[in-house]
């Protein structure tokens, strides 16, 4: 799902934001009661950082319709990727229309800057939280013959294995990434990281014994690991997770304390939008997210339902840069 950040990308946006106008920020706001009561004016864009049937233009697209019909308005999805979705991050936070937002995952709106002190936003600043859609954790997959016969066992093999193992992920500066070099500083593994385009890669790479582990988003892995080809070491959250809950978590499993380690969409707005305008979107994305055909649509995606308050979101990315960032700096992980 999260893709890296590579420098050629970063340095284009750089150069963009060299000769942009200048933000938002400076205008002078309207009146929050006209801009509340008026608000839409026009079709409302969703801008989104990733190819069309990637999970983010599949949330977004879920919400769009719903929302259409709640603002009145036509709600038009427009896919701009590239940089890890940072491109389309960068674009809504240059909007000034009032009627752009975007659908954006982990690490456009925690840890792009600190991956890259080149990218041209700063999400804590420049963004301003929505809702959190949806989140899902991670699952520990293994070649289907790994060694042990239960978690415990598994990484008591890690631990031996030392440097002589691998892992696979999607990219430099992912969450698969990070997230797996958070799990080696709390287990005390080590092993080596193997970069691939995506993640269907790397479960090629899993399957055919070429990698020992891997953190993969559930919908993904679940199939695999059904089918034989793969195995489930663990999920990265405190309990089991209704999106697999066949599948005990890396705590019930007895390896780690307290991980909650996850994936998720949201929405965000530029940080120039007028608050009150934010408040009716926030309202109305979390009230459509809970609806029962679009929850299961999610569901169905590979989400868990969140659907939170602006406050909400605005808490999640604190803690998760917090988290993520520890991890960086601790590593010393920067974007390629």
């Amino acid at each position: 799902m999260d893709q890296p950040i590579h420098r050629r990308a970063a340095l284009a946006l750089a150069l963009a934001a060299a000769s942009a106008p200048v933000l938002a920020q400076s205008r002078k706001p309207a009146p929050a009661s006209a801009t509340a009561a008026n608000w839409p004016t026009r079709p409302l864009r969703i801008l989104v950082g990733f190819p069309g049937g990637s999970t983010p233009d599949l949330v977004a697209r879920t919400i769009a319709e719903p929302l259409s019909k709640a603002l009145g308005q036509p709600v038009v999805v427009d896919n701009r990727p590239g940089a890890g979705g940072n491109i389309a991050a960068d674009a809504v936070v240059r909007a000034t229309d009032d009627h752009t937002i975007g659908v954006m995952i982990n690490g456009n709106m925690t840890i792009a800057k600190l991956l890259n002190p080149a990218t041209p936003f700063d999400p804590l600043k420049d963004l301003a939280p929505v809702s959190l859609i949806g989140t899902a954790p991670l699952l520990l997959t293994a070649p289907a013959n790994a060694p042990g016969h239960n978690a415990q066992e598994f990484f008591v093999a890690a631990r031996n294995a030392g440097n002589k193992w691998s892992y696979g992920t999607p990219g430099v500066g992912t969450v698969g990434h990070i997230g797996m070099e958070l799990i080696k500083t709390r287990t005390n593994i080590d092993p080596v990281h193997v970069p691939y385009p995506g993640n269907p890669q790397v479960i090629n790479a899993m399957i055919a014994g070429q990698v020992h582990l891997a953190l993969l988003p559930p919908g993904l892995a679940a199939p695999q690991i059904r089918a034989g080809k793969l195995r489930a070491i663990g999920v990265t959250s405190p309990g089991r997770s209704p999106l697999v809950p066949e599948y005990p978590s890396l705590d019930e499993g007895g390896v780690t304390r307290g991980l909650q380690l996850e994936i998720w969409t949201a929405a965000a707005a530029p940080a120039s939008m007028p608050k009150p305008i934010v408040a009716k979107l926030s309202s109305l994305i979390a009230e459509i997210a809970r609806m029962p055909d679009v929850r299961q649509k999610l569901f169905q995606q590979g989400w868990q339902v969140a659907g939170t308050s602006s406050e909400g979101l605005a808490n999640r990315i604190k803690a998760d840069t917090a988290l993520l960032g520890g991890v960086i700096q601790m590593r010393g992980i920067k974007a390629e």
